[in-house]
């Protein structure tokens, strides 16, 4: 079908791991995963339950001319397929309907453990993710493993592998790094990273600027009621000369602070204070909105994968399998995020479900390119 081109000139391009005799294409295992997982299936055996159930409506669709695949076969796959080349493809469909990051748009860097992802005896050491989220587009970009579990190596390769001219990075304390700040750079790119006590010295220093500005930038943001408390925040950037070279941190061009007023019934008296590092001057209202913007891959990623795919509790643990199907949630998700239908992202599960037609539909409003 028409609509199934985009995706299949995608993913056909996988090297199929297996025999020559495998009974199942690559593309038709993937496509069926995929339309499984857009439904709600969460485990290889539920994605075998539902191809048997879709049988009539998936063979309008694809040759299958042994039938639909079993459990055993759906898990042989995804355990022995390539890891890297299933993360570039899911990379190359996303750009058919993400297909450029604007200018000052805000991309966030965070890491994940699917936490189930464990071999025996291995609680301490899950699958560790570091994953890329556009904040504006609502949109996954990128996942990579990080190499022995260390989420700064990770960052870096999948840095590499990004296009992210024109945008600002965001990323936690872990990553506010002299290496992490000129990757960036190198690739074009802003960045905003958050600063705590791992960096001693320049957080001491940072303070120091702060407190003694003449003319900071500023935003006073008033009381609201949201999420059932009270909030009140107040911003500050100021711009720091000479700091970079001080402290051999590239491009360190400005430093913030954002005092945060939290409490269900009354405002505490003391703010916390979260501290920023940047490579270009914004305004205080600027970083107001995208330290909000960053947290996006907590809300609508993390979260999103861990309660409504059940990223955290799945127990597949055997070869690639984990980081595969990791994939396969982010391509799904993305796919329910372009659709324009206004209604929760459980509905559009259920629906996909429910009706074979507005599956179709998720399939056809990820083949058109969103607006920048």
């Amino acid at each position: 079908m028409r609509k199934l081109r985009p995706i299949r000139a995608v993913f056909s391009a996988i090297k199929d791991p297996r025999a020559k005799n495998a009974r199942h294409q690559l593309f038709d295992v993937i496509f069926i995963a995929l339309c499984a997982t857009l439904a709600g299936c969460k485990t290889c055996f539920q994605i075998a339950e539902f191809a048997k159930a879709k049988e009539d409506f998936l063979c309008q669709l694809l040759a299958l001319e042994h039938g639909v695949p079993s459990h055993d076969t759906f898990s042989r796959v995804f355990r022995l397929l390539d890891p890297r080349a299933f993360e570039a493809a899911f990379r190359d469909f996303t750009s058919l309907f993400c297909d450029a990051l604007g200018k000052d748009t805000v991309v966030a860097f965070d890491g994940k453990a699917i936490r189930n992802a464990i071999t025996e005896g291995g609680r301490s050491s899950p699958l560790h993710l570091v994953n890329v989220w556009a904040c504006d587009a609502k949109i996954a970009l990128a996942q990579f493993k990080a190499p022995n579990r260390n989420e700064v190596a990770g960052a870096l390769e999948v840095l590499e592998l990004l296009s992210v001219a024109g945008t600002f990075i965001t990323a936690d304390a872990l990553h506010c790094r002299p290496d992490i700040a000129r990757a960036i750079l190198d690739k074009d790119a802003d960045y905003v990273l958050a600063l705590k006590a791992n960096r001693p010295k320049l957080l001491g220093a940072v303070k120091r600027r702060i407190e003694q500005a003449s003319t900071p930038s500023r935003d006073e943001q008033p009381t609201v009621r949201s999420h059932g408390r009270l909030e009140r925040r107040h911003v500050t950037v100021v711009r720091a000369p000479g700091l970079a070279d001080e402290y051999g941190f590239p491009g360190l061009r400005a430093l913030a602070c954002i005092a945060t007023w939290r409490g269900k019934t009354k405002l505490p008296k003391n703010p916390k204070l979260r501290y920023f590092v940047l490579s270009r001057f914004v305004s205080a209202k600027r970083l107001a909105d995208i330290a909000r913007a960053h947290w996006g891959i907590e809300n609508l990623l993390h979260w999103c994968l861990d309660v409504t795919f059940g990223e955290d509790k799945a127990r597949t643990y055997l070869g690639n399998g984990p980081e595969n199907l990791a994939v396969l949630r982010k391509t799904a998700l993305n796919m329910l995020h372009a659709h324009p239908a206004k209604m929760p992202l459980n509905h559009k599960i259920m629906r996909a479900g429910w009706r074979d037609d507005f599956l179709l539909e998720i399939f056809a409003h990820a083949s058109k390119p969103r607006p920048a």
